[in-house]
């Protein structure tokens, strides 16, 4: 395998950075750049120099040997002055080495991947960790890439390894005495993983949201106010107020941090019923995209509720509007302009996406959900042919063979070869 370096900070003006090489001739390449690279783990003070023997900077050279590594090879880093100069000429010094060429985006993941360090479960949430914006994002990128979701494949394979067992062995001694009925450990252990596979699944919807941020549109109709509260939450002009009702034609969102959790606030059209084409489109967009978000915030007025002509649910939050010269304020009473219950409104909507927040899972991504939706299918077909009678037994073997195949696919021992590419372009050269 070929040896690879890359800059493993980020690029840019910086106190410190680091340049990272691996692969087998990554020893060779800190001798003949920084003259030694110390004991293992040790940091050692030297001077990198060029091919001419003339100093280029003076850093820290640290050791990682192969199996210790984040890659699984032997890795050097160089940790030196985070000027582009330095970097570019420590750069430029070791693409001289012939052994050594410029790592691709995501490889030094990528090799430790394919060396056994992680699973690729593991590197979504690498992933997910480096592009983490808020505290709930950083905690859950944590726990997929500390192999909490291993643990849990690891778990439901040995319950369908153990039933597959034990169906196996009815089959292998089809012809002679059984002298132990094993259906009930077998649905026990299919049951056992089905509900514990369910829960999972279930709760992975909850993880994508905060993996990729809770909607929360603001609805109401026109000149309500609902572009004044957008600009007062974001705390800048995101979104054009006027007092002529239809201002907002399109939906304007804006990304936010509310209590530690991914928010995008939805400025909407006002709804209303319109002969202008275009606002017509508009508050039919709105809708559409208040439908399918986590949550509503339901600007009203004097006249109430039934003025914005859609159903109240369970979740929206009913917010009275223009609380600044509105003559009755009723419950939660807000105004965009001057801030009035703004402080209020942005507590509850954190409260009600905390609550929410609550049911999420290890797995954070569509592609683990399909996995396990497609073993919960092949278990639930399983189980029926055990509870069938032993002439299914054939079929039941298959199902949790198949069973097992998907979950092997949710960190990556089978069947992902055309995700890599995909997975890793997302990933940054020093990554």
């Amino acid at each position: 395998m070929d040896t690879i370096f890359a800059l493993a900070s980020a690029r840019g003006k910086a106190g410190v950075a680091v340049i990272r090489v691996s692969g087998p001739a990554a020893i060779d390449a800190g001798k003949i750049v920084a003259g030694d690279v110390g004991a293992p783990f040790r940091t050692s003070l030297r001077w990198l120099r060029d091919k001419d023997g003339a100093p280029l900077d003076q850093g820290l050279v640290l050791f990682f040997p192969h199996g210790q590594s984040f890659t699984g090879e032997d890795v050097v880093e160089f940790h030196i002055h985070g000027s582009m100069a330095v970097i570019n000429a420590v750069l430029k010094r070791l693409s001289q080495i012939s052994s050594l060429r410029p790592a691709e985006p995501g490889e030094f993941t990528r090799r430790a991947l394919e060396n056994g360090r992680l699973d690729l479960a593991q590197v979504e949430g690498l992933a997910d960790l480096v592009e983490a914006e808020t505290e709930a994002q950083r905690r859950q990128a944590l726990r997929v890439f500390e192999g909490r979701l291993g643990q849990l494949v690891d778990g439901w394979r040995n319950n369908l390894i153990r039933a597959a067992a034990l169906i196996e062995a009815t089959i292998d001694f089809a012809d002679e005495e059984v002298p132990v009925d094993v259906s009930p450990e077998v649905t026990d252990a299919i049951s056992e993983t089905l509900k514990s596979l369910r829960a999972e699944a279930e709760g992975s919807r909850v993880s994508e949201r905060i993996r990729e941020g809770f909607e929360v549109a603001i609805i109401g109709k026109p000149n309500i106010g609902k572009s004044t509260l957008l600009n007062r939450l974001a705390g800048r002009e995101a979104a054009i107020t006027s007092e002529i009702a239809g201002t907002t034609r399109d939906i304007v969102e804006v990304r936010m941090d509310l209590g530690g959790l991914p928010v995008t606030l939805l400025d909407t059209a006002g709804i209303r019923e319109t002969q202008d084409h275009v606002e017509k489109l508009g508050v039919a967009r709105a809708i559409e995209r208040a439908d399918r978000a986590d949550l509503r915030v339901l600007l009203i007025d004097e006249e109430g509720v039934s003025a914005i002509g859609r159903q109240v649910e369970e979740d929206d939050i009913v917010v009275q509007a223009k609380a600044d010269i509105s003559r009755k304020n009723n419950g939660l009473a807000i105004s965009g302009k001057t801030g009035q219950g703004v402080d209020e409104l942005v507590a509850e909507i954190a409260a009600r996406l905390e609550r929410k927040s609550l049911g999420a899972a290890t797995a954070t991504r569509l592609r683990h959900r399909i996995a396990m939706e497609t073993a919960i299918s092949c278990l639930e077909r399983a189980l029926d042919h055990v509870n069938s009678g032993s002439g299914l037994s054939e079929l039941a073997a298959e199902e949790l063979r198949s069973a097992t195949r998907a979950l092997d696919s949710l960190i990556g021992k089978v069947g992902v070869e055309n995700l890599l590419d995909e997975i890793f372009a997302s990933f940054c050269i020093g990554k």
